[in-house]
């Protein structure tokens, strides 16, 4: 039986003996009476209450106390104590046993809505996927359902029209709408060769484009199920939390005997009215409130996140994050852009352009796209290359016509002496934030290539915010010492650890967090380590999968701002934890002694049908404080 099944049963069982509390000051009832009352009652308890008893029977049985203990207790007390008083002629209350559950399971109610929101909210983004798509079948554009949809396929989309899944443009250009998976406000330019992202809007072109993932490989659908991962993850603050109920259930168990043996066999109370006060401390101070502080802040924290390009993967690096001191960079594609461009080309540019692209055909680093990109443009055909060789760190060596050519930096060439021109020409490259490439056999150096990755547009004002929040920005790169410096100028970078081979970027952030706790941001397989070994690895979204794997917070947006948003929500959502449970124990703190009576000179007291109203409106008041986190302004909005 549903909660929302076991509320509704609760409260039509419950409105008779509303009726009679309404009535009796005015000397009428309804026919039955405390008979009536339970009857109801035992009903209540049968149905409703019984998920309760379930629970605390069990919780009891393996030496435990948890909520469901509170609740139990205090309504079979006053159950039981109602048969009691009424078969010796006293005043009952069965109402105060019926109106707990109905509240507690109210309470319950609205939580579970309010959590469903809170969770359905990404997996809406589902339902912004095209339910058909066009495809390329037998030379035929033919309309098929998603499902049938495969990679490899050709699809077509008009203006207008929502992208079926992720892949690549082959044909045509257009702008497309990625707000609902990027958070991205502004229409974003496509053409041959750029990705395209599933349930996101074409403007205003016509294009192809093929598919490369579909169904649960897509972004959206990966975004979905990170993010249901997170929302079902803990925070190690929850251990605390699980701690301290552990302890307080057993200590309200005994406020409560207290409570009951001060009123009645020290102050001389009717036994009615101590058991009163003894049912009502049970029933205020039962932790629900503190029990969802956490998972209702996490779950909406995290959603809202989703919406806004960010992706955080779970409980520990929301808490990690909110602790961070210094946050590291990888220069390339991180800062930069990630697409390198030739230059400038010192020497005989035939001559250099035709041995390096010869070499850096077979390369994987970014430097030699731009290499094989520039000899593409000149028609500069590339020459056979045999006994091919990468040096980690210094580039490529092979053969060429006989002859063994050398492309790298100058560590490659460390047993050669270059001329002071080349000296010259190499410093001035790289003060202008130009990465330089040395070109030449083992008898001389043919020539210079100047390769440069300009900073994205977001990076400098990125890097301001995170430094006016008292945080200390590094660089971390393994290219020359005077690019990096030129490149941190450009953006605001405090500290440059420039050189570093790829194997030491992780030994470096350790390094770094011997001073506090460290952010990672980065994008290549390399950065791999280092995203896994910082206290918070946060990985570019159109880095590389192992890269995305590695990070506890992924970017969609590609868009070093998106760092700034990432740390933002982190802090305010751990924030949001701390400030629920803080009132949560402060509910309990002023709910406990009401309940136990002390403020009765002053006509200040509960009852436990109030108290039970109390509880479940202190659960509704966290959940409603989580949902707030909705409402917040992050640093980009303000």
């Amino acid at each position: 039986m549903s909660i929302k099944s076991r509320f509704i049963f609760s409260l039509i069982a419950t409105i008779p003996m509303l009726i009679n509390m309404v009535g009796m000051p005015f000397g009428w009832m309804l026919p039955g009476g405390d008979w009536l009352s339970l009857v109801l009652t035992t009903a209540i308890m049968l149905v409703s209450a019984r998920p309760f008893l379930h629970s605390a029977w069990a919780a009891f049985k393996n030496h435990h106390a948890n909520m469901d203990t509170l609740v139990a207790i205090g309504t079979v007390v006053a159950y039981l104590y109602s048969i009691y008083a009424m078969i010796n002629h006293q005043g009952v209350f069965f109402e105060s046993a019926a109106f707990i559950i109905t509240f507690v399971l109210l309470g319950q109610v609205l939580e579970e809505k309010m959590r469903h929101n809170a969770s359905s909210a990404v997996e809406k983004l589902l339902d912004l996927q095209a339910k058909f798509a066009t495809v390329v079948r037998a030379g035929q554009f033919v309309k098929v359902p998603l499902a049938e949809v495969q990679t490899g396929d050709i699809i077509q989309v008009k203006p207008g029209q929502k992208i079926a899944v992720d892949g690549v443009i082959t044909e045509g250009s257009t702008t497309i709408d990625e707000s609902m998976v990027t958070g991205e406000s502004m229409p974003v330019t496509k053409n041959v060769g750029d990705r395209v992202i599933g349930a996101t809007i074409n403007k205003n072109g016509t294009f192809l484009f093929r598919a490369e993932k579909v169904g649960s490989e897509t972004m959206l659908a990966q975004i979905v199920e990170t993010v249901k991962k997170a929302q079902t993850s803990r925070a190690p603050i929850q251990k605390t939390t699980d701690q301290v109920s552990n302890i307080f259930v057993p200590i309200v168990l005994i406020l409560a005997i207290i409570t009951f043996v001060a009123w009645y066999v020290v102050i001389g109370s009717p036994l009615e009215r101590a058991m009163m006060f003894a049912v009502s401390v049970v029933v205020i101070a039962c932790p629900c409130a503190l029990g969802l502080a956490t998972p209702t802040a996490l779950m909406v924290g995290t959603g809202r996140s989703a919406k806004m390009g960010v992706l955080i993967k779970n409980g520990e690096v929301l808490e990690a994050a909110d602790n961070i001191k210094t946050v590291v960079f990888d220069k390339t594609g991180t800062i930069t852009n990630g697409k390198p461009e030739v230059t400038d080309i010192i020497g005989s540019t035939q001559e250099v352009l035709s041995l390096a692209s010869a070499l850096e055909a077979d390369s994987e680093h970014p430097l030699a796209d731009a290499i094989m990109q520039k000899a593409q443009e000149m028609k500069i055909k590339s020459q056979a290359v045999t006994d091919f060789q990468a040096i980690a760190g210094e580039g490529v060596i092979g053969h060429v016509n006989g002859e063994m050519v050398k492309v790298g930096n100058e560590k490659l060439f460390s047993d050669q002496s270059l001329d002071s021109e080349i000296q010259n020409q190499m410093k001035k490259l790289q003060d202008e934030a130009k990465t330089v490439v040395i070109v030449g056999t083992e008898a001389k150096v043919k020539g210079l290539i100047a390769i440069q990755d300009a900073p994205k547009p977001s990076s400098a004002r990125a890097i301001k915010a995170l430094k006016k929040q008292g945080l200390k920005t590094v660089m971390l790169t393994g290219d020359h010492q005077r690019v990096a410096n030129a490149i941190a100028k450009q953006v605001g970078i405090d500290q440059v650890l420039a050189d570093v081979m790829p194997e030491d970027k992780a030994k470096k952030v350790q390094e770094l967090e011997q001073d506090g706790p460290v952010a990672f941001v980065g994008d290549g397989i390399n950065d791999a380590p280092a995203l896994t070994i910082a206290n918070v690895g946060i990985a570019m979204g159109a880095g590389t999968d192992i890269a995305i794997e590695s990070g506890g917070i992924v970017l969609v947006k590609n868009d070093l701002w998106g760092v700034v948003e990432a740390l933002e929500l982190s802090k305010k959502t751990f924030n949001r934890i701390k400030l629920n449970l803080f009132w949560a124990f402060i509910y309990n703190a002023i709910g406990i002694p009401i309940a136990a009576g002390f403020f009765v000179g002053i006509g200040l007291t509960l009852s436990p049908e109030l108290a039970g109203l109390a509880m479940a409106l202190s659960s509704i008041s966290v959940v409603s404080s989580s949902l707030m986190l909705n409402r917040t302004k992050i640093i980009s909005e303000i």
